[in-house]
């Protein structure tokens, strides 16, 4: 438990770490900025399943606070951001029959194609709550930038990120038997 915990805050901390400096880099002030952060999304949820899921999700929030930007909608981000990389995650595991590994082009090509799912997953959460709370915001620039962020960061950026980490610094992905050995 003490590992999980610590595990917890460093993913959480690195996010922040990516996170804050692009806050200054807003498309609609207060509601949405260029988010490179994004792109950890996949990997979180590929390598360290729901806990990494959940890093996002707090990560997001608190980077909200931070920027002076919690709004109600950021309940709907709080909940986008750990679903899109939990649907990475479990997308993966249902319809891949074997251990994340993106050496092949049709892997690549699912895994991406995932990613989108989950950006429109995404996008589909956060941008009516916003449109709800906020109707000055324009809608549709808002949905864009969202489903920009968080489809383009993750594949131009998370999957070579994805492929170091397990290549060449032996990452393994995160496995329910995985777990389940270590609580034996």
């Amino acid at each position: 438990m003490k590992r999980q915990i610590i595990r917890f805050f460093l993913l959480l901390f690195i996010y922040l770490v990516v996170a804050i400096p692009f806050k200054a880099m807003n498309l609609i002030p207060g509601f949405t900025d260029v988010r490179p952060v994004c792109a950890l999304g996949s990997i979180y949820g590929i390598f360290f399943g729901s806990l990494g899921c959940v890093a996002c999700a707090f990560g997001n929030l608190i980077a909200d606070i931070i920027d002076n930007a919690l709004r109600w909608s950021s309940l709907a981000g709080f909940v986008a951001n750990f679903l899109g990389p939990y649907m990475i995650w479990y997308l993966w595991k249902r319809f891949r029959k074997h251990s994340f590994a993106l050496r092949t082009i049709p892997d690549l090509l699912f895994h991406a194609l995932i990613i989108v799912l989950s950006a429109i997953l995404e996008t589909a959460i956060i941008t009516p709550a916003v449109a709800y709370a906020y109707p000055e915001v324009n809608v549709k620039l808002f949905a864009y930038s969202v489903l920009g962020n968080t489809s383009v960061f993750p594949i131009v950026f998370g999957i070579p990120l994805a492929i170091v980490l397990q290549e060449e610094l032996g990452f393994s992905p995160y496995t329910e038997e995985k777990l389940g050995k270590k609580q034996e």
